[in-house]
């Protein structure tokens, strides 16, 4: 956000002190509500979201205690600061204990409350800073990087740095696994709230029946298991980013409240009955035709066309050849957990042609899968066409694992005994039981197009079981490397 200053609710009974900070708070850069007493600011607490709340102990209604206790149920990321004319370390003590920030005492100066707010300033800041690291560091696919200068993918470069500073709603268009949500990334990186936080949502993971209260959340009671209020991921987002990825698995009723807040900039909780203002910026993204869905009345029309203010189309890899020798190599690096510089020349020439040959009908996605299991395969050394997997080099069976030097003469099978024997006459070294379960493990990875998660389901195994055995082969491929 370009403001960096503070959402302020103030609540003092006494006119002369609303008076002074209605002017002087947005003097010092904030946005400030005055209210009257404890009830007002309980009702102005539920309807909109603040920094920072700054209330006198001793008001009709509801006191300083009173509204502390009801903030922190309803807005738990508030800041409050206690103000009294009546000192006491216990009233401090008490303020404290129910997660007051500061304690101040009438008369105060101005001085002292600039203090303090721009302490609550940086909190906020460092708050917001360190979940957009985490939403960064946590991205679950693609380089981290919009790699590609192809053509195809100048004009959606073009595209983000022209929309990127704007608040416009963007939404992004491509087949699954062209990278939709880096895409996202980038626009949020390049924009005024990169320093606020980014809250990604695949729509279509979320459970029908809690998807409202995940997007918009809900308070205590609404339903059944719902024993305190919760915040929703547009609240989380206050400020920053909500990225709606496969944005057309919405039911109709999201929809309507998608639509509601895109114009009102205001959310309901389910079971509340009044609305939240909250500051969010939306990008959605689907691989669905939406203009269908439109007409097969799957999609609201108005929706469609509040969300479609910006478009941006992501080229599948097939029109985008050019890009796939960078592509790989920074994928082949994050399998690597190397720097680019450090793994560029371990892809051969021979290998990338065998890439650029391909389809790649799982975009992006499949590439990254590909690049990590070459690098498994090859065991640190330069990827060559054998280390692909075989649907890559256009084979039908299985790749081979790299097995220990033999002798190379043909060999024929006894049919008394079935053991394999050298035209020497000599016994061929036989494969370990290492060798045999690591073959298999790796076909059922090919299989499963690089899945981790499906090959061990299939296998039998935990996914951690999985891992320990793809690093001890890694492990022992780089050490007879060595």
């Amino acid at each position: 956000m370009a403001n960096k200053g503070l959402r302020i609710l103030f609540a003092d009974d006494e006119k002369s002190l609303q008076e002074f900070m209605r002017s002087e708070l947005p003097r010092l850069g904030h946005e400030v509500t005055v209210c009257p007493d404890g009830k007002a600011a309980v009702k102005t607490l539920e309807k909109n979201i603040f920094d920072a709340a700054i209330l006198d102990l001793r008001m009709p209604g509801l006191n300083g205690i009173e509204v502390l206790e009801q903030l922190k149920q309803v807005a738990p990321d508030t800041e409050a600061v206690v103000m009294t004319g009546h000192a006491s370390m216990e009233t401090a003590i008490e303020a404290v204990r129910l997660g007051a920030f500061d304690y101040i005492t009438k008369p105060c100066k101005l001085s002292e409350i600039e203090a303090i707010l721009a302490k609550i300033a940086e909190k906020r800041d460092l708050r917001h800073k360190n979940m957009a690291l985490q939403s960064r560091v946590s991205a679950a696919e693609g380089p981290s990087i919009l790699v590609g200068d192809s053509p195809a993918m100048g004009s959606v470069h073009r595209l983000i740095s022209t929309v990127a500073p704007t608040d416009s709603t963007v939404l992004i268009l491509g087949e699954t696994g062209t990278g939709k949500e880096l895409v996202a990334r980038t626009v949020f990186q390049q924009s005024q709230r990169a320093d606020m936080p980014f809250v990604p949502v695949n729509c279509g993971a979320l459970q029908e029946n809690l998807a409202e209260s995940e997007l918009f959340g809900h308070v205590r009671g609404a339903f059944t298991g719902a024993d305190r209020d919760k915040k929703g991921l547009f609240e989380v987002a206050n400020g920053g980013t909500l990225f709606l990825d496969e944005v057309g698995e919405l039911n109709k009723n999201i929809q309507a409240k998608l639509l509601r807040f895109l114009e009102s900039g205001e959310i309901r909780r389910v079971g509340a009955t009044e609305s939240l203002s909250t500051d969010v910026r939306v990008l959605c993204a689907t691989n669905r035709d939406l203009r269908i869905m439109v007409q097969e009345d799957q999609f609201r029309e108005d929706l469609f066309f509040r969300i479609n203010t910006f478009e941006i189309r992501i080229p599948p890899m097939r029109e985008r050849r050019a890009d796939i020798p960078d592509l790989a190599k920074h994928l082949l690096a994050r399998a690597a957990k190397r720097p680019v510089e450090q793994v560029a020349d371990l892809l051969t020439p021979e290998a990338i042609d065998a890439l650029l040959e391909h389809e790649w009908p799982g975009n992006v996605r499949e590439l990254a899968n590909v690049m990590e299991y070459a690098y498994i395969i090859a065991g640190g050394k330069p990827i060559k066409p054998d280390d692909l997997p075989h649907h890559i080099r256009g084979l039908s069976g299985p790749a081979t694992l790299p097995m220990k030097p033999r002798i190379q003469e043909s060999a024929v099978r006894s049919q008394e005994t079935g053991v394999r024997v050298q035209e020497s006459g000599v016994r061929e070294q036989p494969r370990t039981l290492k060798e045999i379960e690591m073959d298999h493990i790796f076909h059922v990875l090919e299989k499963h197009g690089g899945n981790k998660p499906a090959a061990a389901a299939e296998l039998g195994i935990v996914l951690k079981t999985l891992y320990n055995k793809l690093n001890q082969w890694q492990d022992e491929r780089a050490r007879s490397a060595g």
